[in-house]
């Protein structure tokens, strides 16, 4: 009896505390719950392996860590795990160069004439290269072709194959737009040359070290198990022997001739250690604020399709959920994420060690962050369509779902072969399987699928568009041109 009269006393207690939550305890709970549902599905489902963080303010509101670090191993991943970030490394770079801005030691307007005299781009800026305006060559090109690949390439050996090869401008630098990974190792061989430190250095020297960030660092190859504490292992998925095999073992490239080249990837990291590094940004700590928010507001645009927007070494602009600032990275095996939005102060970090698509899954946490309704994720099954497949057919925007853009970009459903097919303006065709009359996924095996609307006479009303969990609808382009 006594047992039963606390048992009872214990529940009631437990119902009158609940009554007397705060509707902000009830609501953190409840979000932390939305996450939880969701990424457990991407994990279980779609084999999301990685760390995520969110936070509101600067506050952590979610944080967890899902699979292994080491797969042949069976480690299992922590908060303290450490990733590659890839190209989220130009973040860091252009706050170096903006730095030795901000003491007066260079100027954006200041030429590689001036700064790499060597180099037979004279002409080109800092700020060119900043904004990825430069329309300077594929430097990894020349290391491919020219590099003794028993040697690790360094900042100074590329710059010597520029010197030396001098391949041509791809474009008349500040008359377009074009993604450079070689225009900021060009950025990190400056920060070398006026601060006198190596690009590694410089980074632990005045940017990991005062800010805390205690488990990050440039890391360039040889990685050997136990160099970086809390190392997860780079994997990718092998479709001949269907199981995730380490990433080094087939992009040796990366991991040999290529690893010794810093500015545009090369660090390694934490999501909390990102987020300080967020903070960093929002705050003026590193920059002085009129830099700060030249770095965060747009400078750059390209003129012609994909219409994409760049700050320094960010990208930013505006979608459903507000004004952001973000890049995302890729290194071999890995996959990662940190976007900040800004009017609402929430920050989404995505790390990924066997390649998940962290900028989609980080999308849906922003989703959930902002109390938006999130679609769970499932396991779909083929069945059988009873409509001609034609009626599906035609030409769209798809709205802000394809990272790195951020941007609507055309998109065409197409039939051919007795089949439905999704086709982008620069990917391959994916088939869209049938799940009913109204409902199709896409065969690939991600978490995407699309689903006509209609109304009671079986004409389709919307389009919509379900990328890990986030709905958008998809424009005609017929009703786009005809309003």
């Amino acid at each position: 009896m006594l047992y039963k009269f606390i048992k009872c006393n214990r529940n009631h207690t437990l119902k009158l505390l609940l009554l007397f939550l705060s509707p902000a305890v009830l609501s953190a709970q409840n979000l932390r719950s939305s996450f939880d549902k969701y990424l457990n599905a991407e994990s279980a489902l779609y084999g999301f392996n990685g760390n995520v963080l969110v936070a509101k303010s600067g506050k952590i509101i979610y944080q967890r860590s899902f699979g292994l670090a080491d797969f042949s191993t069976k480690k299992t991943l922590t908060k303290k795990s450490v990733f590659d970030i890839g190209s989220i490394a130009k973040e860091f770079t252009a706050v170096g160069i903006l730095m030795l801005k901000d003491k007066g030691l260079l100027s954006l307007s200041d030429s590689l004439g001036k700064l790499l005299p060597q180099l037979p781009y004279s002409n080109i800026t800092v700020q060119q290269l900043l904004t990825h305006t430069s329309g300077m060559p594929d430097g990894y090109d020349l290391v491919e072709e020219y590099f003794d690949h028993k040697k690790i390439a360094t900042n100074n050996d590329l710059l010597e194959l520029l010197a030396t090869k001098k391949p041509g401008l791809y474009f008349k630098p500040g008359e377009d737009l074009m993604y450079s990974g070689t225009g900021f190792n060009l950025l990190a061989c400056i920060i070398e040359k006026i601060s006198g430190e190596s690009y590694q250095h410089y980074m632990n020297d005045k940017i990991f070290n005062p800010l805390g960030m205690s488990n990050s660092r440039v890391a360039n190859f040889p990685r050997p198990p136990g160099k970086i504490l809390n190392y997860a292992e780079g994997y990718i998925y092998n479709d001949s022997i269907k199981k995730y095999i380490c990433a080094n073992s087939q992009y040796s490239d990366w991991a040999s001739y290529f690893s010794g080249i810093t500015g545009e990837g090369m660090i390694v990291t934490t999501t909390e250690d990102l987020l300080k590094w967020d903070r960093a940004l929002q705050n003026n700590i590193l920059l002085s604020a009129a830099t700060q928010k030249e770095m965060l507001t747009i400078q750059a645009i390209k003129k012609t399709f994909p219409f994409v927007q760049f700050g320094f070494g960010m990208r930013v602009g505006e979608n459903q959920l507000g004004n952001y600032n973000f890049h995302n990275g890729w290194f071999p095996g890995y996959k990662s994420m940190h976007i900040h939005y800004v009017t609402d102060d929430i920050t989404v970090i995505v790390l990924s060690n066997n390649e998940s698509q962290s900028e989609f899954i980080a999308d849906g946490l922003a989703t959930i962050a902002f109390g938006k309704k999130i679609i769970q994720p499932v396991i779909h099954k083929e069945k059988r369509s009873n409509v001609p497949l034609t009626e599906y057919k035609g030409k769209y925007m798809m709205p802000l779902t394809r990272p790195p853009y951020m941007i609507d970009f055309p998109v065409e459903i197409i039939e051919k072969d007795n089949a439905l097919y999704i086709h982008p303006f620069n990917g391959k065709d994916i088939e869209l399987k049938p799940e009913s009359d109204n409902n199709f996924f896409y065969a690939d095996g991600t978490d995407r699928q699309i689903i006509f609307e209609k109304d009671n006479k079986a004409n389709i009303l919307k389009v919509w568009h379900i990328a890990w969990g986030v709905k958008k609808e998809l424009k005609s382009m017929r009703a786009e041109t005809n309003k």
